[in-house]
């Protein structure tokens, strides 16, 4: 342009109006200068999440585990926000799916516990909006890829939630390989392309996600699009490939850990090649990334009993204790937001769905939200959490376990603790605990603090009221 405009003879006025041209030229899109989507229109961002399974609270290397290899989870965290105290919207696969796709607590949202194995289980409710409906609603393309444990019918498996294209497995978990289900019998095969079964024996599940999720990204990329890639590690069955065995191999005496940083690295890989792709069609920077687990660290028998790092943190999945729920979460989009910051505030994954809303600019579904923005929490250390309070349920009856925290002030109701389950007593039935001074949780202050808990317990007799059944 600048030679064009040199080889004509110009009056000042019009080399003025060339020199605006070109300033307008210069800064015509604020998503991503220069990539091929963003030329000639500004466009909202595509919009990616990467939900591990499984995943304990400090197990990556952002987050202070110096034995495992996970540069892309690092990498992430150099070019974004890590949080600190982000916590999954449930202590369970399929109530924590709920509440990340709705912005509802996961009992509001039907799903106050797992989805039960059985195919013909509704699961979530089909009138639930999800992330994927209302990101459609504005013109995304969207794609779910890899685990789903949301529902078995036609109207409650992915398609049916707002999802254009879908492959991956409907139940809590598979083997890598074959595909199967092997919880409870009989057992069945498991793997979906929209709605279809399909079979892919002997490859490996990770293979296939990386397959499909790159393949949509490429068919998409002229259009905003919203990925959500839910994978299925560290998760068990405990098959790590075996170029992570050799790894890992001489670097972690502790077979669980071992088999355990084997799903982790392998789950930082395909992370990876995701975001490599994305680089290589010029999208990175006009790419929302959010990454995150959807609870704490397994000790479950078919988990080997352990393997993950809860740091200081009491408790493990299926229990509300901070082993169970404070979890790893980093968001990233490169030249929009911070990079290389931590977040302190409380905050939880119900409030991606308005996040994510906030920075595409699309309405919210006009039903009660639990979830609220976190974008002022992402630009800033000092801005306040958009929570006075936050409540979780998790299962279901007078036995269900439930947790309010206020400030420092958290009360768990009927609490259970995985990873030492004797150790809580008929007296710890209300138990209330200062995290500002016992991150641990080791210590029961109901007794001392009547007030403070008369005041959490009227929250969640709130809820349990607006809640009903």
């Amino acid at each position: 342009m600048l030679i064009d405009i040199a080889r004509f003879r110009i009056n000042s006025g019009f080399f003025l109006v060339a020199v605006l041209a070109m300033l307008v030229l210069a800064c015509r899109s604020s998503y991503g200068q220069g990539s091929p989507a963003s030329e000639g229109r500004k466009r909202p961002p595509n919009v990616i999440i990467f939900y591990t399974d499984d995943q304990g609270s400090l197990d990556a290397n952002c987050y202070g585990s110096e034995d495992l290899i996970t540069p892309t989870m690092d990498r992430l965290a150099a070019t974004g926000v890590r949080f600190t105290q982000m916590y999954s919207p449930s202590a369970i696969c399929s109530a924590s799916r709920a509440g990340l796709m709705t912005g509802r607590f996961p009992a509001r949202a039907g799903v106050p516990s797992n989805v039960s194995a059985n195919p013909g289980t509704e699961g979530m409710p089909h009138s639930e909006i999800t992330i994927a409906d209302m990101l459609h609603g504005a013109g995304y393309r969207t794609a779910h890829i890899g685990k789903w444990h949301l529902g078995h019918l036609p109207e409650t498996k992915p398609n049916g939630q707002g999802f254009d294209f879908s492959f991956g497995h409907m139940q809590g978990c598979i083997d890598n390989y074959s595909h199967f289900f092997y919880w409870n019998g009989p057992n069945r095969h498991d793997l979906w392309l929209n709605g279809e079964e399909v079979y892919r024996d002997g490859e490996f599940f990770g293979d296939l996600m990386l397959e499909h999720c790159t393949r949509f990204i490429t068919q998409q990329q002229d259009s905003p699009f919203f990925v959500y890639m839910a994978i299925n590690w560290p998760h068990y069955p405990m098959q790590g490939p075996q170029r992570w065995r050799d790894a890992y191999a001489g670097r972690i005496e502790d077979p669980q850990r071992r088999r355990y940083a084997e799903l982790v690295s392998t789950t930082d890989e395909l992370i990876g090649q995701v975001i490599s792709h994305l680089e290589g069609l010029r999208l990175r920077d006009e790419t929302l990334i959010v990454f995150q687990s959807d609870h704490g660290h397994s000790v479950e028998e078919r988990a080997f009993f352990g393997g993950g790092n809860p740091g200081p943190y009491r408790g493990a999945k299926g229990c509300l204790f901070e082993g169970g729920l404070r979890i790893p979460a980093i968001v990233s989009w490169p030249g929009q937001i911070p990079q290389g910051e931590t977040r302190d505030q409380a905050v939880f994954g119900c409030d991606w769905l308005p996040t994510i809303a906030d920075y595409a600019g699309c309405s919210l579904p006009t039903v009660k939200l639990d979830g609220r923005s976190i974008r002022g929490v992402i630009d800033s250390s000092d801005a306040d959490s958009p929570h006075d309070h936050l409540y979780w349920l998790l299962g279901k009856g007078q036995r269900a376990q439930w947790v309010v925290r206020q400030g420092d002030w958290k009360l768990l109701g009927n609490p259970q603790d995985r990873r030492a389950p004797d150790s809580i007593t008929p007296d710890d039935q209300l138990f209330l605990v200062d995290l500002s001074k016992d991150i641990s949780e080791t210590t029961n202050l109901a007794s001392q603090f009547p007030d403070r808990v008369a005041q959490l317990q009227a929250i969640h007799e709130g809820y349990v009221s607006e809640l009903g059944d």
